[in-house]
């Protein structure tokens, strides 16, 4: 019996970290690729293996493709709507979790559903509405319009919050209530400083997926002027088509400061997942 079970947890060992390595390997093999061939010349890139090492290493590819494909131009923009979008959800997503969790009117109710109807429908099927609407406000070709449906489309993140609420005693806000402090103090000095694993935990998603985003810049931000990383990237296609050395260059570019504000905000997100699910 004893043999059995441990001959059974070992192939399972064997499986599980086959499994991981497996993964691993998905993930870094096309980043190792994407390394390699930013470090050579045009010619060994085509003729070369994949995987060969470059014969001479061209830091050129680097410099042609932050300063001539205009990468620093698209991080500029980027992280102005990054910084705004990101402080715009911090603000109205635990504001509004903090009102729709602590007070229990029937008008929250029926907001939680709305929210939770709004999720189901997929956001492509509306963009002919919005790209209307801001049409009409003026609002295409400038940042303001992306940086307003990134703000105010952000379910997922007031879901995260009210999750994240459950776990704050209503203790505290009685404690305060009764010496003298308003909602907008409890607000300030207690519930957000409490907030910082979800807000930790919301930056990483939003970061993520307004740095990827391909499809609102490109739709309501045509002009080169205004380009951001995505878009940026999108127009190597066209005076450096045949130069997939320099577009490699500009996507390793790209993905040192998703890595930088990775490895910056890890340890909050971690917790963060831990502490939002156990609930006492």
């Amino acid at each position: 019996m004893n043999t059995k079970t441990k001959k059974s947890f070992s192939v399972f060992d064997v499986l599980k970290y086959a499994i991981m390595i497996f993964a691993c390997l998905i993930v870094f093999i096309p980043l190792i690729v994407v390394f390699l061939g930013s470090l050579k010349n045009n010619t060994e890139f085509l003729s070369s293996n994949v995987f060969a090492l470059p014969t001479k290493i061209e830091w050129s590819n680097y410099k042609t493709a932050f300063i001539d494909g205009k990468v620093l131009l698209g991080l500029r923009n980027t992280a102005i709507i990054i910084v705004i979008s990101c402080t715009g959800t911090i603000i109205t997503g635990t504001m509004t979790a903090y009102v729709l969790q602590r007070f229990k009117t029937t008008f929250g109710k029926v907001l939680k559903a709305a929210f939770l109807l709004a999720t189901l429908f997929p956001s492509i099927s509306m963009q002919v509405t919005v790209y209307r609407i801001m049409n009409s406000f003026h609002l295409v070709g400038t940042m303001a319009a992306p940086i307003i449906l990134y703000v105010g489309t952000d379910i997922i993140s007031i879901y995260i919050f009210m999750q994240f609420l459950d776990n704050i005693s209503y203790s505290l806000d009685e404690s305060a209530l009764l010496d003298g402090a308003g909602y907008f103090t409890i607000y300030f000095k207690i519930i957000l400083p409490l907030l910082k694993p979800a807000i930790a935990t919301v930056l990483i998603i939003k970061v993520i997926g307004i740095y990827n985003d391909f499809y609102t810049p490109q739709l309501y931000m045509p002009s080169e002027e205004l380009s951001v990383v995505s878009t940026s990237l999108y127009r190597f296609m066209g005076p450096y088509g045949a130069k997939w050395e320099i577009i490699f260059a500009g996507i390793v570019i790209c993905i040192i400061p998703t890595l930088i504000i990775f490895l910056s905000l890890q340890k909050y997100i971690y917790a963060g997942l831990v502490n939002g699910s156990v609930k006492e």
